[in-house]
């Protein structure tokens, strides 16, 4: 007899600049860069790729980066930049080892409220090809491509979501948002 048990995920907003969220970024970036290039990470490849694409206008009023925490420990983030009328959606990111336990639902979950709390009323981001498991989550969870909005160098996909408007449309069950 197989038992599943359910991860327990909480999101919350954190500043880029703490440690948590530096790790976690750093992970990110680490990641992006050495699918990119499909080999091993160089030194300095992590640097450069963090200076040329900074993330410290994740947070409030010109953006948010949050936090997730799988039972209590750090395991992902995702990061949003604030437009008039719609957010854009970044850095979204869950640990390896936390993959497949419901994470990346409940980072889209908080990063749509969030959003919303905010004054969007869509959602909007850019991937690459090689991001496929990123492209299939975006998909399952209602958002549909879209013609290219940002000139970014390594965008070849867009998408975008339109948010529900009340909150009684949206199922809060998956995810339990702390702090403000």
């Amino acid at each position: 007899m197989t038992t599943e048990i359910r991860a327990s995920w909480t999101v919350r907003p954190l500043h880029p600049g703490e440690p948590d969220a530096a790790t976690l970024l750093r992970e990110y970036f680490a990641e992006i860069v050495e699918r990119y290039y499909r080999r091993p990470l160089k030194p300095g490849e992590v640097e450069a790729a963090m200076d040329e694409s900074p993330s410290d206008d994740l947070l409030a009023p010109t953006g948010a980066l949050l936090l997730a925490a799988c039972d209590g420990r750090p395991a992902g983030c995702a990061g949003l930049r604030f437009r008039p009328d719609w957010a854009e959606l970044t850095r979204v990111y869950v640990r390896p080892e936390q993959r497949g336990r419901g994470g990346g639902a409940a980072l889209l979950a908080a990063a749509e409220a969030y959003a919303r709390d905010a004054g969007a009323d869509r959602i909007r981001l850019d991937t690459r090809s090689d991001l496929v498991e990123a492209r299939a989550l975006y998909a399952r969870h209602g958002y549909v491509e879209i013609p290219a909005y940002s000139q970014d160098k390594y965008a070849e996909h867009w998408f975008e979501k339109v948010l529900p408007t009340a909150v009684d449309e949206v199922d809060g069950s998956r995810y339990q948002r702390t702090g403000s």
